[in-house]
């Protein structure tokens, strides 16, 4: 149980972490939206645009937008992906993870795989974005439909800092220990289907706590170190990692 000073500052860590992303990441992070072909693709059909590899679906955290994925974004181009191929999903995150979120992601990856013909996406998502994902991929039909799926610190067992905001909102609820959506992802097998998944956890993340909370049975779970909550979105050496799992 915390104690009220430590509940005050897990909530003012749980709810400023996503404010401390560099304001450069979010300017230059505005994809396009699956409905948005590209100019030089109307008219031809969606198969015949296919690339051989998997479009990058990004579901950003809590407090968060899709602004935050600019650096990842800027490497996976540097890596031969087109704009064309990377889609943001953006939500509010003060609500359900399985009763609209999860459904919600789902209809926008159904967007994205009709724009593009790929007959699968890959999904890399960021803390409270790894149990939207995972709703989707487990109970919301998402393991036909994803590849390759990754997490960085994401509460994949919950974290006690949730604690702090749960009184008053939904996300926050679903991401505290023992949660009903921690307990449902976490029954069974918690990486089903044929879906590859990943992890990335740092051991000094200040939102995630535990930190061995992120990491999955059946999933390549990789240390990066000591990181804060948020620079695991501007790492390179976690950056290199995803790719190199993205390319798998």
């Amino acid at each position: 149980m915390l104690t009220s000073r430590q509940a005050l500052i897990a909530l003012l860590t749980l709810c400023l972490a996503s404010l401390a992303v560099p304001a450069a990441a979010r300017a230059s992070d505005r994809g396009p939206v699956p409905t948005a072909a590209r100019a030089s693709d109307r008219g031809v059909p969606a198969a015949d645009r296919a690339s051989p590899r998997s479009p990058v679906v990004f579901v950003h955290g809590y407090n968060a937008d899709p602004g935050v994925w600019g650096a990842l974004r800027a490497d996976l181009r540097a890596d031969g992906y087109t704009d064309a191929e990377l889609f943001s999903f953006g939500y509010d995150t003060h609500q359900s993870v399985n009763e609209v979120l999860a459904g919600r992601l789902g209809a926008y990856v159904e967007q994205v795989r009709r724009e593009t013909g790929a007959a699968k996406v890959d999904v890399v998502a960021h803390s409270f974005g790894s149990l939207v994902s995972r709703w989707y991929v487990k109970f919301g039909g998402g393991a036909a439909a994803v590849d390759h799926w990754v997490s960085l610190a994401g509460p994949n067992r919950g974290t006690s800092t949730a604690w702090a905001c749960a009184l008053w909102d939904q996300a926050c609820r679903d991401m505290t220990p023992g949660s009903y959506v921690v307990k449902n992802l976490g029954s069974g097998d918690p990486t089903p289907g044929a879906v590859k998944y990943a992890t990335f956890w740092s051991n000094c993340d200040e939102v995630i706590n535990p930190d061995d909370s992120v990491p999955l049975t059946g999933a390549a779970n990789t240390p990066v170190g000591c990181l804060a909550h948020n620079d695991l979105l501007g790492d390179d050496g976690t950056s290199a990692g995803v790719r190199a799992f993205l390319a798998s």
